[in-house]
């Protein structure tokens, strides 16, 4: 086999690595591999590394051989805790604003946005919303408004390059009501805008329901348990949830899972 044949073959192979099931994907490999000339590989894995390098990604080849790419450079996980009581108050507001920053090569966690906001129309947390988020009021008293926080995420958008129209990014959330229900109804009641970016993302219990074929009714909990991962963190703390919708992306997509957007464009 030629040098230029067999890097044919390899890129072949990850090209097509989605089409492989997961469990008959390093029997692939090995078998490509052993047809290759000594030093074929090695070399392929060099060239492969200095491109994603060249293009800011710095993926290294095992990570790169692991999965197959993403559609996405970037996914942005999300996760809102808001103001809530028995029997449920509104407007509801949101009081926990985190973002964490996913490589959509090595699906590990690059950067993180986390904020508390302060409410405005209901002020003093409940003590049931407290012992839900493990939120307390010193920590939402003197906190810049929503109005402000999306200020400040839309700065840090612009500073991480999620705002440049060649960097592909979506968010995903843990279903449809932080994007769908809660963002757009709290900005409407404030008369805020809402910007572009936050009007599609992807829903991981869609993903991970399309991913095993069953749907994950409690959430979190049972995806983690779907995949045998130890939950993070507490449940209902916003930026525990993100890292644990981080984590079972990561297990998910090193399966040969290609996430695709769930929401309907607005």
């Amino acid at each position: 086999v030629s040098d230029a044949s067999g890097c044919s073959m390899i890129a072949l192979l990850h090209t097509g690595a989605a089409k492989f099931p997961p469990n008959l994907l390093p029997r692939a490999r090995q078998a490509v591999c052993s047809l290759l000339p000594a030093g074929v590989f090695k070399g392929y894995s060099s060239i492969v590394s200095r491109k994603l390098a060249s293009h800011g990604f710095g993926a290294s080849m095992a990570a790169m051989s692991s999965f197959p790419p993403q559609r996405y450079h970037y996914f942005l996980v999300l996760d809102f805790e808001a103001t809530c009581d028995k029997p449920q108050i509104h407007p509801q507001e949101i009081i926990e604003f985190p973002i964490l920053k996913l490589n959509g090569r090595t699906m590990e966690i690059e950067s993180t946005f986390h904020m508390y906001v302060q409410p405005v129309v209901h002020p003093q947390l409940t003590p049931f919303c407290t012992e839900l988020t493990g939120i307390i009021q010193g920590m939402v008293d003197g906190q810049p408004s929503l109005q402000q926080v999306l200020e400040r995420v839309d700065e840090w958008m612009a500073k991480e390059g999620l705002l440049d129209p060649s960097v592909k990014s979506i968010f995903v959330t843990c279903g449809d009501w932080d994007l769908k229900v809660m963002l757009p109804g709290q900005c409407q009641y404030l008369g805020l805008p809402v910007a572009d970016y936050f009007k599609q993302w992807i829903n991981l219990k869609k993903a991970y329901s399309f991913a095993m074929g069953s749907w994950p009714k409690n959430g979190l909990l049972d995806m983690n348990k779907g995949l045998n991962l130890q939950h993070i963190g507490r449940p209902h703390s916003g930026i525990d949830d993100c890292k644990n919708i981080a984590n079972i992306m990561k297990t998910l997509a090193h399966r040969g899972f290609i996430f695709k957007q769930t929401s309907k464009p607005f």
